[in-house]
């Protein structure tokens, strides 16, 4: 069964190099030019994708919650409905932003958080959907992007397997192009709660899709290790500064992490190889100077039965290998070598 996934024009599969989808969320503090820098800065780094975040703020919040004080030092506005209307693009900056990206060569998406949200971002026409954690049990949600028949990233954050499974018996049936990712909803999570077994998990229960892995750790070692363990997809959070205002930036990558992270994902696939054991090329060389050869130990004469004490193994490796040593042992020398000289079988008698 292959596992495929195509994302305008990109094919993920497990023969390709992993998908690296850079999260900028709100990282663009509700600023269109700061958000073309990021996206900018993504695609220099060798990014597949950026991706932001869409929430209608009024339909996703209830009354209490959008109107609640939200003291904070992230805070942009004194409640946390207008703290997250100041970090809200509209129709325009969306327009504005999916005309940079085509014009950078970089895929742009989002993540919907609702239903109103879902049908915006439909309207632009995007290559893809992104589905968060929190609404990995929402079915309706699911279903209703599965519709529009996108590719679909779906986190799985804090779900169970059961929850996962639902999830996908849902959106399968309506849109086969779906990537689960592992993911654990911390920001950041400790190390300890990764759990990134559960990539291979997911690979067994699910043979028809491609895996990801969904990474909120600091740093860019659990990504390759997403990667190695069968994750095709990586997604990381995306920042120009891990010191700006936000809750995300602080575990965000920089620039120049994100180019690091996406140099060794590249490398990683190269290195994984074929499974195949052999003897490359480039190991001539080396194996020339640490092999080694069997050689007398003394000056034997002819006629002597060689011992086990009258060889002994020494580099350079031009001579025969020590694990004939038992086919030299109890043979009968037809010439004299002098110490150091090479025992080759056809100077040997039965």
């Amino acid at each position: 069964m292959t596992r495929r996934l195509v994302v305008n024009n990109t094919v993920i599969d497990d023969d390709s190099d992993c998908y690296l989808i850079a999260e900028i969320g709100h990282n663009h503090q509700g600023q269109v030019e700061q958000c073309k820098q990021l996206f900018k800065a993504a695609k220099e780094a060798g990014a597949n994708a950026v991706k932001l975040q869409k929430r209608d703020n009024r339909a996703l919040f209830t009354k209490a919650m959008y109107d609640s004080a939200y003291n904070s030092e992230n805070a942009y506005a004194p409640t946390y409905g207008a703290h997250r209307e100041f970090l809200e693009f509209g129709r325009s900056e969306y327009q504005e932003l999916k005309a940079y990206a085509n014009e950078l060569g970089i895929t742009f998406f989002s993540t919907a958080f609702d239903m109103p949200s879902a049908d915006f971002l439909e309207a632009l026409d995007p290559p893809a959907f992104k589905i968060a954690s929190g609404d990995v049990t929402n079915i309706p949600l699911l279903k209703h992007v599965a519709k529009f028949g996108r590719p679909m990233f779906v986190s799985t954050g804090g779900a169970t397997m059961a929850e996962v499974q639902r999830a996908y018996d849902a959106i399968m049936p309506i849109n086969t192009q779906l990537s689960i990712m592992q993911c654990t909803s911390g920001y950041p999570p400790a190390f300890e709660d990764l759990n990134m077994r559960v990539i291979q998990t997911y690979r067994d229960a699910f043979p028809d899709i491609v895996i990801g892995f969904s990474a909120h750790d600091s740093g860019i070692a659990m990504g390759l290790a997403g990667y190695i363990l069968g994750a095709r997809v990586i997604e990381k959070h995306f920042t120009l500064n891990r010191a700006l205002k936000g809750t995300d930036h602080a575990f965000s990558l920089e620039p120049q992490g994100l180019g690091k992270l996406i140099r060794d994902l590249r490398r990683a696939r190269i290195a994984m190889g074929d499974g195949v054991k052999r003897r490359f090329p480039s190991e001539d060389a080396p194996l020339f100077k640490m092999g080694k050869k069997i050689v007398a130990a003394r000056n034997l004469p002819a006629g002597h039965v060689i011992e086990e004490s009258d060889i002994t193994y020494k580099c350079p490796a031009d001579g025969l290998p020590p694990y004939f040593y038992d086919q030299v042992i109890g043979r009968r020398l037809v010439v004299a070598l002098r110490e150091e000289e090479n025992v080759e079988l056809e100077n040997l008698a039965r």
